[in-house]
């Protein structure tokens, strides 16, 4: 028997805001809010699926470092291009992380700065 992924934890300072940035990237849905303003996000079918839910935990410390740790992406529906149109209408932004700029990813980064990568293969929606 092995393990698989179920959760992914980010501490974050707005937790609501972005929320709302990953719901509309990944199509999910907010989950759960705790007491603390964290909450959880994922598929609509909810935690337990074939994809983790993420949740975003509240914090007001400040981020110590470069993240050993990213999220990478695949559109579903579109090609990379039209891909990274929408993520950046939704308030991602171009990272530099040393890339030449042949890789056949972008570098983005969420509303917080949390560094992620959109992919060029678009992979079939669960």
């Amino acid at each position: 028997m092995a393990c698989r992924i179920s959760e992914l934890v980010l501490e974050c300072r707005d937790p609501e805001a972005l929320a709302r940035f990953w719901c509309e990237v990944l199509d999910f849905v907010v989950l759960d809010r705790e007491g603390d303003g964290s909450l959880e996000i994922g598929p609509r079918e909810g935690f337990g699926g074939p994809q983790p839910t993420i949740i975003l935990s509240r914090t007001d410390e400040p981020q110590r470092g470069k993240p050993r740790l990213h999220i990478d992406v695949n559109a579903t529906d579109r090609d990379q291009d039209a891909e990274l149109e929408r993520l950046l209408k939704l308030g991602a932004r171009p990272a530099e992380v040393g890339q030449t700029g042949e890789e056949p990813w972008h570098v983005l980064a969420d509303p917080e700065g949390n560094e992620f990568c959109l992919l060029r293969a678009r992979l079939n929606p669960l």
